[in-house]
């Protein structure tokens, strides 16, 4: 079962979306209010499959955060999502080494598609 790592500083979001993977596909989802958190995470035994990390929350500095993590922790792929992220920032990411971008104004199944796709190798990026 998959490991899916949802950091997301909006406890709304970061909660629904947890819920709606577990539920829906089986993940094993674990939880962070912002880019320290998921460190915790990403630091502890526990190996983190995939990490969707929030493009604007406290610690991600833009894309300095997400290129840190992806220094830090080469064996985990991330993802960036954004509901208000331009297509340059979406693409600056992937380039960087995010597996892929997801846009949080698209749909619940398209998320678990793009989680899937990702996690088997291939990099997500919508084409808006």
């Amino acid at each position: 079962m998959p490991t899916i790592l949802i950091a997301d500083d909006h406890d709304l979001v970061r909660d629904t979306l947890a819920a709606f993977l577990a539920q829906t596909e089986g993940f094993e989802v674990l939880s962070a209010s912002d880019l320290a958190g998921a460190e915790a995470h990403l630091s502890s035994p526990k190996h983190v499959d995939i990490a969707l990390l929030d493009y604007n929350m406290p610690g991600m500095n833009g894309l300095d955060g997400l290129r840190v993590a992806c220094t830090r922790h080469k064996h985990t792929k991330f993802a960036l999502m954004s509901g208000a992220a331009t297509p340059k920032v979406a693409s600056d990411a992937v380039a960087m080494g995010a597996q892929g971008f997801f846009p949080k104004s698209a749909g619940a199944a398209s998320l678990i598609h793009a989680i899937n796709f990702m996690l088997s190798g291939e990099r997500y990026l919508p084409v808006e």
